[in-house]
């Protein structure tokens, strides 16, 4: 089962292809996409969504796990990250691509156990998981490999519960 996990953004668009054969999460590709603030908000939205497709292209996901939107006080980023969202979404839907949203509540208790983790220890788990050993940098990638995770787990339970029914 391969997965494209994306941490939306306009700036740093955090991505990590995640492969799940048997027991083994393999990471076959992390990183970002980025941008420059010199750029119109069209151009840089237009290099996330070109982005995106090549990735999809290139690496052929059963499925996308995309970040939900998280809002805090800066709504000027939310609504940059929400456009960005939408362009990745797009991205997928054009290319038949089924699209997992997780938030990250989730991706935190899935990847730690519980939803007040920080960063650092989802970071942690991720690299213990695929037996990563050189730091993940940006930390944009690192979300996206979690996100991507994530949306396997989500995947693999609803699997089993319909097999349940």
């Amino acid at each position: 089962m391969r997965v494209l996990g994306i941490d939306p953004g306009t700036g740093r668009c955090g991505f990590g292809v995640v492969e799940k054969r048997g027991n083994q999460i393999i990471p076959i590709n992390y990183g970002v996409i980025e941008t420059f603030k010199d750029q119109s908000d069209l151009e840089r939205l237009n290099i996330v969504y070109e982005g995106i497709g090549e990735l999809i292209a290139t690496y052929r996901p059963e499925f996308m796990g995309v970040e939900n939107l998280y809002f805090n006080t800066n709504i000027t980023t939310g609504i940059k990250v929400a456009q960005a969202r939408g362009v990745i979404l797009l991205a997928g839907y054009r290319q038949n691509v089924p699209i997992i949203s997780v938030t990250p509540l989730q991706v935190k208790q899935q990847m730690a156990g519980y939803g007040r983790a920080t960063k650092k220890q989802v970071i942690e788990m991720v690299m213990r998981m695929m037996n990563i050993t050189r730091k993940i940098d940006p930390d944009d990638a690192a979300d996206a490999l979690a996100i991507g995770l994530t949306a396997i787990y989500h995947v693999e339970h609803r699997s089993l519960f319909e097999r349940e029914k």
